[in-house]
């Protein structure tokens, strides 16, 4: 994708040296649109829509993430605001599932690949950019440590009144962490299917039961 970006924006160069007004926005879009048909293909579960019909949240952070820039701190809120709208919260009301359940969802990053099937149980791949437990050596860090999540918190009873603003927000951050931050590197995956509500539940329990390695 970084490829297509530095295309798209070579194209504006060669508008700009022959003195030309260049391409204007849509265009650029039109012509990178053209460029990812092109240069994917869909093949067993894993469609080419994936990275053709991409929301405006998507879209303009791209676009952000091209330029080297940041969004403007308006757009940015009124993308946050619009992916808070899509949250859906447990349909029982309850968060927590089960933290051992949680673990192997965390630890699995399977699922949604050509090679897998549509009725697969996906995988959260959470190790791939948190820390989590201790005793897991191997993990990513692009995102912050989650190790002693629910601890550090003061969460000693997660079904508390105390406890609700914390567990809303983790729910909320799992489910469409474009809620929180517009342009987050964080799956939306409740969001967009990734995971499913009983799974979100498990990982919720991982990070947030007392009882879980995490807060041990």
């Amino acid at each position: 994708m970084l490829a297509l970006g530095a295309a798209v924006v070579g194209v504006a160069a060669v508008g700009c040296a022959s003195m030309s007004p260049g391409p204007s926005t849509a265009e650029l879009d039109k012509l990178t649109q053209e460029m990812v048909k092109a240069s994917f293909r869909s093949q067993g579960i894993a469609k080419v829509e994936r990275v053709t019909d991409i929301d405006e949240t998507l879209r303009l952070c791209n676009a952000a993430d091209v330029a080297g820039k940041q969004l403007d701190a308006a757009t940015a809120k009124r993308l946050e605001e619009a992916n808070l709208k899509t949250v859906k919260w447990p349909s029982d009301g309850k968060f927590l599932g089960d933290w051992k359940q949680g673990e192997q969802i965390a630890q699995s990053g399977r699922g949604l690949t050509w090679t897998d099937t549509a009725n697969a149980a996906n995988g959260g791949n959470c190790y791939n950019c948190h820390q989590i437990s201790k005793e897991e050596i191997s993990f990513g860090t692009i995102g912050p440590s989650l190790y002693n999540y629910g601890k550090l918190r003061g969460v000693t009873d997660p079904n508390s009144p105390a406890a609700k603003p914390i567990v809303e927000y983790t729910w909320g951050k799992i489910y469409n962490a474009k809620a929180y931050n517009a342009c987050s590197n964080m799956p939306r995956a409740g969001h967009m299917g990734n995971l499913t509500e009983a799974q979100i539940k498990h990982v919720m329990a991982l990070l947030l039961d007392p009882q879980s390695p995490v807060n041990k």
